[in-house]
């Protein structure tokens, strides 16, 4: 664990996430492409994973080393998922 950090204020990221999911919810009312819809909702959840994996996970606070350990699986499927995909 690193040396010294604040701890992280866990409502405004709360806040965050239920903004962000309430723009989820709005985007796919709004008449656009689907495709885009698409795009733009597999970028606000990552987005949020994001946000869950350094404040929920600690990932923040920690050395670039475990951050990648815990960041690998996530690419090994990522590439799982576009190479079996038909």
């Amino acid at each position: 664990m690193s040396a010294e950090h604040h701890e992280p204020n866990y409502l405004i990221v709360f806040f965050a996430l239920a903004a962000l999911t309430a723009l989820e919810v709005a985007i796919v009312f709004v008449p656009i492409s689907k495709l885009i819809i698409g795009i733009a909702l597999v970028a606000l959840a990552l987005v949020k994973a994001v946000l869950v994996a350094l404040y929920f996970m600690h990932l923040r606070y920690e050395k670039f080393g475990l951050s990648l350990i815990a960041l690998t699986p996530l690419l090994i499927c990522t590439l799982l998922i576009f190479g079996l995909l038909p």
